[in-house]
């Protein structure tokens, strides 16, 4: 096994270990890695500064969010180099830092939400039907408690007690989180939990599995076309980040925004923050201590 490949292997497995990095994670990295080998001879791991700044022009033609993973992936692995004693010096200094803004989420404002639920409503007083139920119960799932579709949809049968405000999850990396339930989402899925065969091993079961992914898609997608909404502003994550975003108008504290979510950065959590100024203006001018002290000026 070449050097590169030696010393790429032991930083996956200290990603793994340590970092509890997810397989697509760690893939993302391989890849990356690899690929950076590859331009370079297969000296990545003994590079020179000058060595590095050569990938910069070999990465010109790509998209700059793309330079900027890759780059991240380098100067990680050099970061691991030099702390392990594999190398005395850091040259990542020499990788480009192209200018990029992360992509604001697409959210759904109070109304619209409010319009999926009436939607709900709406076929519950009609149809009384079992995928009526389901769909409740998903959707109060994941704009009540900020789910990912995969955590959703592959829930095991009594994840959801109906005497516990609370479930815990296992995300992405292996690390649990707490999520809070509100009593709506426990009541809907009590409500649910009744047409669920009782030797089922997930809470929305489909043939020989759980409810895919795909299919969670097209019923947010089916739901959001009946609402009055543009069917392409529905979507999962777009009432995850729902979740999130309207918590944060009602004064949440970030940090533990990113516990619900079971974000490992905070810095993933701050793209929350793009909560409209009108909003924070009215917070400060209502939540600051000083505010009282002012309106008792004479």
């Amino acid at each position: 096994m070449s050097e590169d490949r030696q010393q790429i292997a032991a930083f996956l497995e200290m990603l793994a270990a340590e970092a509890g990095a997810a397989r697509n994670t760690l893939l993302a990295y391989a890849r990356d890695l690899h690929g950076a080998s590859e331009l370079l001879g297969g000296r990545l791991a003994v590079a020179t500064s000058g060595d590095v700044s050569k990938l910069g022009g070999e990465w010109m033609a790509l998209k700059r969010a793309t330079v900027a993973r890759k780059a991240a992936a380098l100067r990680r692995f050099y970061g691991f180099l030099l702390d392990e004693g594999y190398r005395k010096d850091d040259p990542s200094a020499a990788l480009p830092r192209p200018a990029s803004e992360r992509p604001l989420p697409k959210i759904l404002d109070h109304r619209s939400v409010d319009a999926l639920f009436a939607e709900l409503e709406r076929r519950k007083r009609e149809e009384e039907s079992s995928g009526t139920i389901r769909m409740i119960a998903l959707v109060e799932l994941l704009y009540g408690s900020g789910l990912r579709a995969t955590e959703l949809v592959s829930l095991p049968r009594n994840a959801v007690q109906p005497d516990k405000p609370f479930l815990i999850l296992k995300g992405k990396g292996g690390r649990e989180r707490l999520v809070p339930l509100s009593d709506r989402a426990r009541a809907a899925v009590a409500e649910w939990s009744a047409f669920v065969p009782r030797d089922s091993l997930w809470l929305f079961p489909s043939g020989k599995s759980h409810l895919s992914r795909v299919r969670l898609y097209q019923l947010l997608k089916d739901l959001a076309a009946a609402a009055g909404i543009p069917p392409d502003r529905v979507s999962p994550h777009v009432l995850r980040h729902a979740f999130a975003t309207h918590l944060l108008e009602g004064g949440a504290d970030l940090r533990a925004l990113q516990m619900l979510l079971g974000h490992a950065d905070i810095a993933t959590t701050q793209i929350y923050t793009h909560v409209d100024s009108r909003h924070l203006v009215e917070l400060v001018n209502s939540r600051h201590p000083l505010v009282d002290v002012t309106t008792k000026r004479p």
